[in-house]
């Protein structure tokens, strides 16, 4: 199958992509970054998903996985970008399945302000371009992960005390990793034919840890 990936170069973007390569599909990514990815299989559009060109292509599968922390480009480019490119490509005729990767920010509101409202934000148009596309046949769903092991919590990894504090605000008292992101990612878009309108929180427990006091 032909699959699209915004946000290739790096961290979740970049797991997806390599593991859809290794199970033998296209992929064409798109990140502002170069290529990190050397493939046979795989085509790279260096730009930006907010304002530049969008390659023809007609995919499959599209995963919108790009994404900033930045406050002041969060809305424009987490949330206006992804809103563009899956508009650029849902029109496809061989469209199967269409995946956000949103934040478990999205349910908690537990970061910055602008980054959650992007997240949030993602949930509900991924809801309401499910019940557009239902007609089709197409399943749409997002990923809410939690703390993940990327270049973006750099500063958390290299410093023990807070990746262990960070760490223990979850149930399971660690941090997803890329590939797993990557795994779930497969499984919604490719195995999965009967959910869609739907936002599979990944946090290793975090929303459910509480501290019962009687």
């Amino acid at each position: 199958m032909k699959i699209l990936v915004s946000g290739s170069s790096n961290g979740i973007g970049k797991a997806i992509s390599e593991l859809f390569l290794a199970k033998g599909h296209e992929v064409v990514g798109l990140d502002i970054a170069p290529a990190s990815i050397t493939h046979e299989s795989y085509v790279h559009h260096q730009l930006d998903v907010v304002k530049d060109a969008l390659p023809q292509y007609e995919p499959d599968i599209i995963v919108i996985s790009h994404g900033t922390q930045n406050e002041e480009k969060a809305i424009s480019t987490n949330l206006e970008g992804a809103i563009r490119l899956e508009r650029g490509y849902d029109g496809g005729k061989n469209l199967k399945s269409v995946l956000f990767i949103a934040s478990a920010s999205a349910r908690n509101g537990s970061e910055f302000p602008l980054y959650c409202a992007s997240k949030g934000g993602l949930v509900t148009y991924m809801k309401n371009t499910a019940v557009r596309l239902a007609r089709r046949g197409v399943t749409v769903n997002s990923l809410s992960p939690g703390a993940v092991i990327t270049g973006f919590n750099g500063h958390i990894l290299q410093d023990k005390k807070l990746f262990d504090a960070v760490a223990n605000e979850s149930l399971l008292k660690k941090w997803a990793t890329p590939e797993e992101i990557a795994e779930w990612a497969y499984f919604v878009t490719v195995i999965n034919k009967s959910m869609t309108g739907e936002d599979l929180l990944i946090d290793n427990g975090e929303m459910l840890k509480s501290n019962f006091v009687w």
